[in-house]
């Protein structure tokens, strides 16, 4: 039946939808008046049938018709089709969709039937629509000549509109302005509602961050293993295990969970009776002062902590970095893999005491493997393993991560980060009183005012950098002068020339206020380099030189400050200047420190220190034995001089006991041997001052 038909089927007026000039291909006009003669009258039940759909409201007789003949995988409805009929549902208005072929002739869409040719058919197909007669024969499917869907005129539009499917972002984009999700406020000024402390688990993954500077193909490149060639490792969040790494197995390490209270869980690791006896053994390997013996335990115990850490610092003084590097990601993975379940590294609620001297190697291993990322270029991933080393024990903080903290946050430029921190922080840490955070704050505030932000929040970001840092240069003079010097930056006369920043502000200042000062100089004067820093570090010099000459009250109250504070730094500086290897702030430790032995696997432990097991006691046989029989010890650990008393009580065995019978015999042998030892006198030469006449040869 041909279009014609149907819209006098319908009710329709053909001048209702004037047709544009490129509707309708040539000739197409003639092929309807010539199909419009031989259609047959149209019985009048469809009459009845015209007016039961208009009072269900229904324009379109073949809507409510389901097409047998049309496969709907063929015509899949449009995508302005299906967002205005998302619309349309919502609406007072009853619309009915055809499913099947995806039309839709509600309000604000219409489109007319196709017509369908069909070859060899009879005059009696032409009466009935061919859409209501199954399809019986095996005749193959027609195809259907599909036009454009088209809008209706913009008066019968509904008032929501047409959903543009192409615009999506523009309107995302509208909706977050007007909830105030701007980028700003984001990362500007904007609150979180997360713990401070709070560790992401994607950003503990350094490939994350490389991909954002490089790409994933310059990091990832083709180092990816094929499947066949994987071993199974557990899946790990603080690191990526490597093939090249050997067989992991249980080590002997289990995490216990001691207490919970008030939301924060506290644990500690335990070290099984096998892997004691391993510690045991490592400590005589470092008591033996080689590393060989350290490898060779090794090699035993793939994954024995302390031997890890004790052998990354041997790779790293021989300038074996990535060497030293993997040994710590494979003592991280151990730990890891042994933590209990209830254990949490994002939610900063989870405990561990440093004086257990199980868990300093877990503090250890996250700090080594952090330094390793700063170097590496990840200062944000960094900056997590910061946070959650600070979070095991923040009131206590065994290795002192204040000090560095900043210094991460200012590289990976989260600025929101550390102001935040210094403002939840300070009333019960006095944060203040730290040069770090007393000159790294108001730098932040700086760089932040540096970027788009809107009037309201660049004026306050200025105001409170330019206070800031007048008050951290009152605090501490003693910083501007070295500062400006590793910034390669040559002083004003006025300012070198003046008592409060010269030579006598340095000289004045104490000793654990020197270590602070030269340990953040040590990581930070890159970072104030920049030309408009130091120029904006110029005005406020001179703002602070004006104070000082007006005898402002607050010059005079930190010098109090600084005379009662600062007399010694706690035991937790020291563990952190050490650990951290910046020269200047090592040349500034005191002398009870650098007097004692330094192990990296645990340097400086806690004096309270809380030990679950101890190292059994070794007898010291150097005073009743003598040198031969200690030679031969160094040989045979075992051996015992003529049946000496053992320690532990434990009768020898029989192969034992004939060893030590034939060295006994052997070393009575060789006693007679030096006894009968007689050493005979050189023969006296009768002219010894020599007559002078023979030549030299």
């Amino acid at each position: 039946m041909s279009r014609r038909a149907l819209r006098r089927l319908k009710g329709e007026v053909r001048v209702q939808e004037p047709l544009g000039p490129g509707d309708l291909p040539p000739g197409q006009a003639e092929q309807e008046d010539e199909e419009e003669e031989a259609d047959v009258p149209v019985r009048s039940k469809h009459k009845k049938g015209k007016k039961l759909l208009q009072e269900r409201g229904v324009t379109n007789l073949f809507e409510l018709i389901t097409d047998v003949d049309g496969d709907p995988e063929e015509h899949p409805p449009s995508n302005a089709v299906v967002a205005d009929s998302r619309l349309k549902e919502c609406d007072t208005t009853k619309t009915i969709q055809d499913t099947q072929s995806g039309e839709l002739t509600s309000n604000g869409f219409r489109e007319d039937d196709d017509e369908v040719e069909e070859e060899g058919t009879s005059e009696s197909h032409h009466q009935t629509p061919a859409c209501t007669q199954p399809n019986s024969s095996n005749k193959p499917k027609k195809k259907k000549k599909k036009r454009k869907t088209k809008k209706s005129p913009p008066e019968e539009a509904p008032e929501i509109g047409c959903l543009d499917l192409e615009n999506i972002d523009r309107i995302i984009e509208d909706i977050a302005n007007g909830y105030g999700l701007s980028h700003h406020s984001q990362g500007g000024t904007g609150t979180d509602s997360r713990p401070l402390l709070y560790v992401e688990h994607r950003n503990l993954n350094p490939e994350t961050e490389l991909k954002k500077y490089f790409g994933a193909r310059a990091v990832l490149g083709d180092q990816r293993p094929r499947q066949r060639q994987r071993q199974y490792h557990r899946s790990t969040w603080l690191t990526t295990p490597k093939n090249t790494w050997p067989r992991f197995s249980k080590t002997g390490i289990t995490m216990r969970l001691i207490e919970s209270t008030r939301g924060v869980q506290s644990f500690t690791f335990e070290h099984s009776r096998e892997y004691q006896q391993v510690q045991f053994k490592f400590l005589d390997a470092v008591e033996s002062m080689d590393p060989n013996n350290i490898v060779l335990l090794l090699q035993m115990n793939p994954y024995h902590i302390d031997s890890l850490l004790q052998l990354s610092d041997v790779c790293r003084i021989q300038e074996d970095q990535e060497m030293a590097r993997d040994f710590i990601e494979r003592a991280l993975f151990s730990l890891e893999c042994a933590c209990h379940p209830v254990f949490s590294l994002t939610s900063g609620s989870s405990r561990l005491d440093y004086r257990r001297p199980e868990n300093r190697a877990f503090y250890l291993t996250l700090f080594k493997h952090m330094m390793f990322l700063e170097k590496r270029g990840c200062p944000r991933t960094a900056l997590e393993f910061c946070k959650l080393i600070l979070s095991l024990d923040p009131d206590d903080d065994p290795l002192c991560l204040l000090l560095i903290i900043d210094f991460l946050s200012l590289r990976s430029r989260e600025y929101m980060f550390l102001i935040r921190m210094f403002q939840d922080w300070e009333s019960h840490r006095n944060l203040s009183q730290l040069p770090n955070f007393a000159f790294s704050v108001p730098l932040a505030y700086f760089l932040m005012s540096q970027e788009d932000l809107t009037e309201a929040e660049l004026a306050d970001a200025c105001d409170k950098a330019d206070h800031l840092i007048q008050r951290a240069l009152i605090m501490f003079p003693g910083v501007l002068m070295p500062l400006l010097d590793s910034c390669g930056v040559q002083p004003d006369s006025t300012v070198a020339n003046h008592s409060f920043f010269g030579a006598l502000a340095q000289i004045s200042q104490p000793t654990a206020l020197t270590q602070l000062v030269s340990l953040y100089l040590g990581r930070t004067r890159s970072l104030w380099k920049d030309p408009t820093i130091i120029s904006w570090l110029e005005v406020n010099v001179r703002e602070v030189l004006r104070m000082v000459d007006a005898n402002d009250p607050i010059v005079e109250e930190s010098a109090n400050k600084r005379k009662v504070r600062y007399q010694s730094a706690p035991r937790n500086i020291h563990r952190h200047v050490i650990l951290s290897e910046i020269k200047e702030a090592a040349a500034a430790l005191p002398l009870d420190v650098t007097s004692q032995p330094l192990m990296g696997f645990d340097p400086l432990p806690p004096l309270d220190s809380i030990s679950s097991y101890t190292r059994p006691e070794r007898l010291n046989r150097a005073s009743n034995e003598s040198t031969l029989s200690l030679f031969f010890r160094s040989l045979l650990p075992n051996f015992n001089l003529q049946g000496e008393p053992r320690q532990d009580g434990v009768e020898e065995a029989g192969a034992a006991q004939d060893l030590n019978q034939g060295v006994n015999r052997l070393m009575a042998a060789m006693r007679d041997m030096l006894a009968n030892i007689q050493f005979q006198e050189p023969p006296r030469d009768d002219n010894p001052d020599g007559d002078g006449d023979e030549e030299w040869d």
